[in-house]
C-alpha cells in the first residue's frame, strides 16, 4: 500500500489542472450543454488513468538520468521510495484503467485509445532525439478535448482540433520555460531541449511566441463554435495570466520558475473551462 501513495506522489496528480479541464471544454462543447454523467465519468476515469500511466512511464523511462540530475535525484525511483518493478505494476494498472473507460464510452474510442498511449512512450524518450520534445509534450495534453469531443459524439471534427492546437503551442511554451532550470545538465547528458539549443534568452522569446500564438488560437475557435463574449473573456483573462508568466521569468531571475509552471498555468487552464461552460449555458 505504501508503493501505491508513492506512486501517486511521484505522478504528481495535481498536474492533471493543466488537461482535465480542458477535457471538460471538450466535452461541453460536443454536447453544447451538459454531457450524460455517463460520459463525464467515464472520461475523467480515463483522464485519471491515461495521465498515471503516462506521468509512471516519464518517471520510469527518466530514472537513470534523473540520478544524475542533482535538481531531480530526489525523486521517488532514484531516491529508492519506489522500485522500477512497482513502477511498472502501476502503469499496466493504470493502461487497464484507461483502456477499460475507452471501451465504456464507445466503439470510436476504444478504437482509437492506443495512440495517446503511444504519444506518451514517445515523449518519455523524445528528449534523446528530438529538441521538439516540448511539441510531443503539447500533443499529449492537447488531445485532452479532442477525446473528450469523439467520447461525447462517436465522431471527429475540426473545432476540437483547433482547441487541441492551442493546447499545444501553450504546452510546449511553459515546458521550454520549466526546461531552462536544466539547460547545463541537458548540455552535459548530451539531452535534446529547446533551452539546451537556443539558451535562456532564445528559450524565452520562443515561449513568448509559442504562447502569443496559443492565444490566437483559443481566439480563433470563436469562429468554429457558438462560444461568445463570456468565453471571450476568459480567453483575455488567460492572456494576461500568459504574460504575467511571462514577466515573472527573466534572463537574470530565473528564482519564481516553479511559480510560473504550476500556478499561472492551474489557473489558465481552469479560467478558460470555466469561462467555456458558463458560455455554453448561457448560450443554450
Amino acid at each position: 500500500m505504501k508503493s501505491f501513495f508513492t506512486f501517486l506522489k511521484m505522478i504528481k496528480l495535481e498536474h492533471s489542472l493543466f488537461a482535465l479541464p480542458f477535457a471538460f471544454v471538450g466535452m461541453f462543447l460536443a454536447a453544447n450543454g451538459m454531457p450524460s454523467w455517463n460520459v463525464i465519468l467515464w472520461v475523467v476515469v480515463a483522464m485519471v488513468g491515461a495521465r498515471s500511466a503516462a506521468m509512471g512511464l516519464n518517471r520510469y523511462a527518466d530514472a537513470e538520468i534523473d540520478a544524475r540530475n542533482p535538481r531531480t535525484a530526489s525523486r521517488e525511483i532514484p531516491a529508492g521510495n519506489i522500485s522500477k518493478k512497482s513502477t511498472i505494476f502501476y502503469i499496466i494498472l493504470s493502461l487497464a484503467v484507461y483502456f477499460l473507460a475507452a471501451l465504456m464510452l464507445n466503439r470510436l474510442t476504444a478504437i482509437l485509445s492506443p495512440i495517446p498511449i503511444l504519444i506518451f512512450i514517445l515523449y518519455a524518450y523524445a528528449k534523446r532525439f528530438t529538441n521538439f520534445c516540448h511539441i510531443i509534450l503539447g500533443i499529449a495534453l492537447g488531445l485532452a478535448p479532442v477525446c473528450a469531443w469523439i467520447a461525447v459524439t462517436g465522431t471527429i471534427n475540426l473545432p476540437p482540433f483547433i482547441l487541441g492546437g492551442a493546447i499545444i503551442l501553450w504546452v510546449a511554451g511553459f515546458d521550454i520555460l520549466y526546461a531552462i532550470q536544466d539547460i547545463e545538465y541537458d548540455r552535459k547528458e548530451g539531452l535534446h531541449s529547446i533551452p539546451a539549443v537556443f539558451g535562456v534568452s532564445g528559450s524565452l522569446i520562443i515561449a513568448r511566441l509559442l504562447h502569443f500564438a496559443a492565444f490566437f488560437l483559443f481566439i480563433l475557435l470563436m469562429a468554429f463554435t457558438n462560444l461568445g463574449y463570456i468565453y471571450l473573456a476568459g480567453v483575455l483573462i488567460s492572456g494576461a495570466l500568459m504574460a504575467y508568466e511571462h514577466s515573472l521569468v527573466s534572463k537574470d531571475d530565473l528564482s519564481k520558475l516553479n511559480m510560473a509552471f504550476f500556478n499561472m498555468n492551474a489557473y489558465i487552464s481552469i479560467t478558460i473551462m470555466i469561462f467555456s461552460i458558463i458560455d455554453i449555458w448561457v448560450g443554450k
